[in-house]
């Protein structure tokens, strides 16, 4: 859903770096995934394609936060 955001802190030797994948466009949603020793953050249409993608080795990730948007309650 649009605003949803992956903030990822990534070891790059003597520092750290952060990195955010957002769903920039309404119908857009973030997936996670690790493989074969690889975090792959991507951002994803409805169809299913994906639109930009954040790789790293999984060593190397120090933290991996997941902030989905606010829902609004619709129950009355």
């Amino acid at each position: 859903m649009k605003g949803d955001r992956v903030e990822m802190v990534v070891d790059a030797g003597d520092t750290t770096r952060t990195y955010e994948v957002v769903a920039s466009r309404a119908g857009r949603r973030v997936e996670t995934a690790v493989r074969r020793g690889a975090v792959e953050v991507s951002e994803v249409t409805r169809c299913g394609s994906v639109v930009r993608t954040a790789r790293f080795m999984a060593t190397r990730v120090l933290a991996l936060v997941e902030q989905p948007v606010p829902r609004e309650d619709t129950t009355d």
